[in-house]
């Protein structure tokens, strides 16, 4: 009848016995706290990581997860690339293609230097006036 005793509330007889804990793990003193970099220390980090045999190895001596070191690396990359980049100092727009609904009598069309603006009847007269005057704007 022992034999088919609970020893806990999770345990249930399948037929495996207990065992005792096999090798425990002790973490880090600073495992569990969230730490903050500097731009500096990231810099430092992930340039003795680039030097480094064994990023593992190196991860664990500073107690440092390699997760980490890799984004700090794609992020120092991603930074260094967007700072080739010409700086833009227009405004990007992209252009807007779209079917043309059926016209019905609900709505006029007004064509301001080649764009067309639809005007419903259901429109504030303030957005349209806006609307046509910066097109009118754009045009000269």
């Amino acid at each position: 009848m022992d034999e088919h005793r609970v020893t806990t509330a999770l345990d249930t007889h399948i037929g495996v016995p207990l065992k005792p804990p096999g090798r425990v793990e002790v973490l880090g003193r600073l495992s569990g706290r969230r730490r903050v970099w500097t731009v500096e220390q990231k810099l430092e980090l992930v340039a003795e990581m680039e030097r480094c045999d064994n990023v593992a190895a190196f991860a664990r001596e500073r107690e440092i997860s390699t997760a980490l070191l890799y984004t700090w690396r794609r992020e120092l990359r991603y930074a260094m690339e967007a700072a080739k980049l010409p700086p833009r100092d227009e405004p990007m727009f992209v252009p807007v293609v779209g079917g043309s609904p059926p016209s019905s009598g609900d709505s006029i069309e007004v064509e301001v230097g080649g764009a067309v603006v639809r005007i419903g009847q259901a429109v504030r007269t303030d957005l349209a006036v806006a609307i046509i005057q910066a097109l009118q704007a754009g045009a000269s």
